[in-house]
């Protein structure tokens, strides 16, 4: 299977994760089927100037981010990082993450949620 950009649904989630501003999500997935009920998301994520995703855990489910573009502050359990374009971020069942864009860039990124 293959899918183009145009067949990409386009979320936009306010206060996602009670942050700040609009997170847009460029779902690559129809469903979690498409990852063999394995995971639920395969997106990518852009994060405009002042945008975030609040600090939340993941109780049953696993997220991994790949930086594609610019530069963020990164929750990592309660450790506040700077994450570039080209890091990696593992958030494991049990723990918590979250990621804000303080510059004037925008940021992206993909996100993978996989199940425990």
């Amino acid at each position: 299977m293959i899918r183009k950009p145009n067949e990409f649904r386009v979320e936009y989630k306010e206060h996602m994760r009670d942050g700040d501003g609009t997170v847009q999500l460029t779902h690559f997935i129809a469903g979690p089927e498409e990852l063999e009920n394995k995971g639920r998301l395969f997106a990518k994520i852009t994060l405009n100037p002042g945008c975030s995703i609040g600090y939340h855990v993941h109780e049953t489910d696993a997220e991994l981010f790949y930086i594609l573009k610019g530069t963020a502050e990164y929750n990592d359990a309660g450790v506040i990082c700077t994450v570039t374009a080209g890091d990696v971020t593992i958030c494991p069942a049990g723990t918590g993450h979250g990621i804000a864009n303080k510059t004037d860039e925008v940021v992206e990124l993909v996100a993978v949620i996989v199940y425990k």
